[in-house]
């Protein structure tokens, strides 16, 4: 018996499925335009004013100087001294007067008006020796007054004047002792006259005080 032959029924045929188109891809934004901003106004900061630069001050005198003080005659200025009185800031010298001992203290705002000043001149001490060797003048009115005029010479601080008054007191051998009241006056410039020669002539004040009175000695002779 002859076995069926079974008929291969055929494979359906494939469909090709066209593929879906994409959906197209979003373009990208171009990038923003960067935009020129507007310049800042700048401030401009208030600049502190500059301190005023305080000029160093330049005195007449400094320290170590010797200084002629009216009242008082030679002193030597140990410092310059800031100091506050009644709130106000001073500035000092420091003065001391070595044969007094005694220390004073001047504004230096203050001291040319009040007299204080350098030592004299060679000129002037030849000036004042010169003055020495003439003759006295004495006027003629009642001692008191004198004595007045004489006390406002020494404290004149002028070497010319107090060499004058040492001339007027003077008392040489032969002539009237000194009373009292003139023989003060007289030491009193002789002594105020003899500090300033030897502080200008760097020597001792008795050797000042011999040199005066020399001058005074040839006078009389």
């Amino acid at each position: 018996m002859t076995a069926a032959v079974k008929k291969k029924t055929p494979a359906p045929a494939l469909k090709l499925v066209a593929p879906k188109a994409l959906p197209p891809r979003p373009v990208g934004k171009p990038a923003p335009v960067a935009r020129a901003l507007p310049p800042k106004a700048v401030v401009a900061k208030p600049v502190a004013p500059a301190k005023p630069v305080v000029p160093i001050k330049k005195h007449e005198f400094k320290s170590g100087d010797f200084i002629v003080y009216p009242t008082h005659g030679v002193g030597r200025i140990q410092k310059i001294d800031d100091q506050e009185v009644a709130g106000l800031k001073l500035e000092l010298f420091v003065i001391a007067f070595d044969k007094d001992k005694m220390i004073l203290r001047v504004p230096t705002a203050k001291a040319k008006a009040i007299g204080m000043r350098k030592l004299s001149s060679p000129d002037v001490v030849a000036n004042a020796l010169n003055t020495l060797k003439g003759r006295a003048r004495i006027k003629r009115t009642m001692w008191s007054r004198r004595a007045q005029e004489y006390e406002a010479k020494i404290n004149s601080g002028d070497l010319i004047s107090i060499a004058e008054v040492v001339r007027d007191l003077h008392r040489a051998g032969g002539q009237p002792e000194q009373s009292y009241s003139e023989r003060q006056l007289y030491e009193a410039a002789l002594a105020r006259m003899a500090r300033e020669v030897a502080a200008i002539e760097r020597i001792d004040e008795q050797d000042a005080v011999k040199r005066v009175e020399s001058a005074l000695i040839k006078r009389a002779a």
